[in-house]
């Protein structure tokens, strides 16, 4: 499993310059007019990990493979877009798929740069490209609603799901997100949005695209998304995509002097990418041989068959037993071989939860 998230904002808020910044790659058009992103463009990012840089180091292994994050660009939305307005619903289809949405909002003051709306004000436009998720939600709930009510007749078993389709119908009708939706905890909910990929109940993360001086201190800008996000428990990121872009291409100690230089230690990738996997509770273990040295993107809480199955699904069907080894002591000791003289490497069962960093092998039958 990967981490996969969708960038929406309106246009001109700064998508396509943090999207070649993140991919570091010029494959998304930059350009100071809206619409200039026609198609979504996706792209495979590596997982920074420092970790995974020193069991390499450790392990010499012939190939390191990084956990991955599916970054998926939407095209700028507008008011109007659930109803084809712009460009249209059709890109709403693609943020379905996704496990969490950026929401790049522009949080800088520029002339130069043109607004879709004409003025800066991030509160508007959090909530324009909200209520176009909860329409284009509202618009599947209605739709799988009305196919529901027709097969009733033939099968009353279905009567919990109209019922629950119909209480989120109105909850959205208040441009509510389905996130918020009281019935969201229960099995018949699970089971419509497995079917209908609703949107508006993924985890949002609200990205303030700042210039120079709001990255250093939270504008007046910042301090609003803040305060909006808060109203949902929802997690904010900072960034200047501009500078993120200029990080392309740099050699390691270039890149580092660059940061300091803007007073941050960390790129908005590493940002983005760590506020994503903790928004969405995910952790990371590794396996560390001479053919492959591999980190492997899981949930927190799983069990060992669990992360077993991440790898193959044989491996979980089959799980005998796990060797564990965590990350500190095996760099502490230097090698599996070592961790297992000193009596640090552990024979874990079926019960055992992964801890994010653990070093592992599976025992498992065909």
């Amino acid at each position: 499993m990967g981490l996969s998230i969708g960038i929406v904002g309106l246009p001109n808020v700064g998508k396509s310059t943090l999207f070649n910044a993140l991919t570091k790659a010029q494959n998304a058009e930059s350009a100071n007019y809206p619409f200039c992103t026609i198609e979504p463009n996706k792209a495979v990012v590596p997982v920074p990990d420092v970790r995974l840089d020193k069991l390499e180091e450790l392990v010499n292994p012939h190939r390191v493979v990084h956990a991955t994050v599916d970054f998926c660009d939407i095209a700028g939305l507008v008011k109007g877009a659930s109803k084809g307005e712009g460009l249209g619903n059709k890109f709403l289809g693609n943020i379905r798929e996704c496990d969490a949405i950026l929401h790049v909002v522009r949080c800088f003051e520029n002339d130069d740069v043109v607004h879709v709306d004409g003025s800066v004000d991030p509160i508007r436009d959090i909530e324009i490209i909200e209520a176009e998720l909860i329409m284009a939600d509202a618009q599947s709930v209605e739709n799988r609603l009305e196919r529901m009510k027709k097969q009733l007749k033939g099968d009353k078993k279905l009567q919990p799901k109209v019922d629950c389709c119909a209480a989120l119908l109105e909850h959205l009708g208040g441009l509510n997100l389905a996130s918020s939706f009281d019935q969201r905890d229960t099995d018949v909910f699970a089971e419509i949005d497995k079917e209908l990929h609703l949107i508006t109940v993924k985890r949002m993360i609200y990205c303030c695209n700042v210039d120079d001086e709001g990255l250093l201190e939270d504008n007046k800008h910042v301090q609003a998304v803040r305060e909006f996000a808060a109203k949902t428990s929802s997690q904010v990121v900072k960034i200047n995509a501009r500078m993120e872009e200029e990080l392309i291409g740099l050699e390691d100690e270039e890149y580092t002097e660059f940061l300091e230089s803007y007073g941050v230690t960390e790129s908005g990738l590493d940002l983005i990418i760590r506020t994503g996997f903790s928004t969405l509770g995910l952790i990371c273990y590794f396996t560390a041989g001479v053919q492959e040295v591999r980190a492997w993107t899981i949930h927190d809480g799983d069990t060992a068959p669990q992360a077993a199955g991440v790898i193959h699904t044989d491996f979980e069907r089959g799980f005998i037993r796990a060797e564990v080894i965590a990350y500190n002591d095996y760099v502490e000791n230097g090698s599996e071989s070592a961790c297992r003289s000193k009596g640090v490497l552990r024979v874990e069962g079926k019960d055992y939860i992964v801890k994010d960093g653990d070093v592992m092998h599976f025992l498992f039958n065909v």
